[in-house]
């Protein structure tokens, strides 16, 4: 049983030895695992603060008590952070010695010949042999050599442990990538129709998170036009085949636009800063009127996907109106019907289309200051007036006013993400897969050549790696072939 030392700097250093031991490093990077979990269990507020404020409200106390202990801010969080820190020294304070250990050992000669050469793997004793020979033999094969006199010491493997040492600092620029992306960088989302500008400022964004050492101050000036969307689909299968987006961009804003073409896999580059196409939907273009035929509301309303044939639904409110009006909507591309699914689209691209609306008036809430979702309408304090379904052109009159379907706009769902540690990140998965493989396929193993009144070979396999007493085999057939 381990002695704990009392007080003082021989407890600090029995405490580093724990905190940087290879055991405490594993534990650690299983408790950050472990501590991920979370994240993905719950909403978190840097990516869907509503969803968050909908479960706290819909879950009472269970709710306040995850909140204090950080369940909605898990990557934030001092116990994540705690943990992710503690990792990153226990594998600096593991690994950091090991490797100026070995860049020393490269660079020195193999041990001395053991005297009891007996006792090690693969004994064999010859009649006769020339040490010569078995030096040919050995460099032959890639051995680094320490000739003596009478014996021969031979070392081979020094990649193993090369390879393992690469994998772990490969492991700690991981890390450091990651947290300089989480300090640096910054992550958000923007839902532009085909038509309309992108100008990058916190306004523009549906959401956005920065890292805590990122600001508005630091985002790169440029803006995107969205001039075209083309989407192809299978018609046997209505998988996608295809997602093109074109853009006019302007870096800096207000420069000279250049078009470009971003696709799914293949996102527009401004340094640290990426641009990728992630969705694509329908939003219905639509015109409100008022009782006296005011146009109260025009324009297109984004609608959200609900299945592969964007099938989509949203909500329009006009708060302008007396009394206030909300539309409940669905849209649906191809057309079609039954009488257990009621309306749905039958392929994604739009060739039969339909708004289906529900109109309600009262009070929209939206004086209440609490933040909506601009895809919902929140009915408890409004009335159902009419209910109908609206081909290209056509008008929903509903007493307070009439609403007109005309027509419908493709928009595309933007992620814009500065990641300046994410180069150094993918680096270091390169890098620890290739330690790894280099770690797991190299054999480190010693052979020793002896003579006194007789010829004696044997060997070493570190780690048991096997191959040994093939090689010792084939030294002794080579050794004897001379005879």
């Amino acid at each position: 049983m381990t002695e704990i030392p009392l007080g003082g700097i021989p407890l600090l250093r029995w405490m580093w030895r724990q905190l940087t031991s290879m055991r405490t490093a594993l534990l650690l990077l299983m408790l950050l695992g472990i501590g991920s979990i979370p994240g993905s269990l719950f909403p978190q507020r840097t990516q869907n603060p509503m969803k968050v404020r909908e479960y706290l409200a819909s879950h009472g106390s269970l709710g306040t008590w995850l909140d204090r202990f950080h369940f909605f801010d898990v990557y934030s969080s001092p116990w994540f952070s705690a943990i992710y820190l503690l990792l990153f020294i226990s594998l600096i304070g593991c690994v950091l010695p090991r490797t100026l250990e070995h860049l020393r050992a490269i660079g020195k000669q193999p041990p001395l010949t053991p005297r009891n050469l007996d006792r090690m793997e693969g004994h064999e004793i010859l009649s006769s042999g020339d040490l010569d020979r078995a030096e040919a033999w050995l460099r032959k094969k890639h051995f680094r050599i320490r000739r003596d006199e009478d014996s021969i010491s031979a070392e081979k493997g020094y990649s193993r442990e090369t390879g393992n040492l690469l994998f772990h600092l490969s492991l700690i620029l991981i890390l450091v990538a990651v947290g300089v992306g989480s300090l640096f960088g910054s992550k958000g989302e923007a839902i532009v129709n085909v038509g309309e500008r992108f100008i990058n400022t916190p306004t523009s964004y549906d959401s956005l998170a920065f890292g805590k050492f990122q600001s508005d101050q630091s985002m790169q000036s440029f803006s995107l036009r969205v001039t075209d969307f083309s989407a192809k689909y299978d018609p046997a299968t209505n998988a996608p085949q295809d997602y093109t987006l074109t853009v006019a961009a302007a870096k800096p804003i207000g420069s000279p636009e250049k078009k470009i073409v971003i696709k799914v896999n293949s996102p527009l580059t401004y340094g640290n800063t990426k641009i990728y196409l992630q969705a694509n939907g329908y939003s219905p273009v639509v015109t409100v009127r008022d009782k006296s035929g005011t146009i109260t509301f025009h324009g297109p309303v984004t609608f959200l996907p609900q299945d592969g044939n964007l099938t989509s639904i949203g909500a329009i409110k006009v708060p302008d109106m007396n009394p206030q009006i909300g539309f409940v909507g669905s849209f649906v591309p191809t057309y079609d019907r039954t009488s257990k699914r009621g309306a749905f689209s039958v392929f994604p691209e739009v060739l039969d289309p339909r708004l289906l609306l529900s109109v309600w008036k009262g009070n929209l809430g939206l004086d209440a200051g609490i933040p909506q979702s601009v895809y919902r309408l929140d009915t408890s304090k409004m009335e159902r007036i009419a209910l109908k379904q609206l081909t290209l052109g056509q008008t929903l009159n509903f007493g307070d006013g009439s609403i007109t379907f005309d027509g419908w706009r493709s928009w595309v769902n933007l992620q814009i993400v500065d990641d300046p540690g994410k180069l150094y990140a993918l680096l270091g998965a390169i890098l620890a897969i290739f330690g790894l493989l280099l770690s797991l396929f190299t054999r480190q193993r010693r052979i020793w050549v002896k003579r006194s009144n007789q010829v004696e070979i044997a060997g070493l396999a570190k780690n048991s790696a096997p191959g040994l007493i093939e090689e010792l085999s084939q030294l002794k057939k080579w050794m004897e072939d001379e005879l």
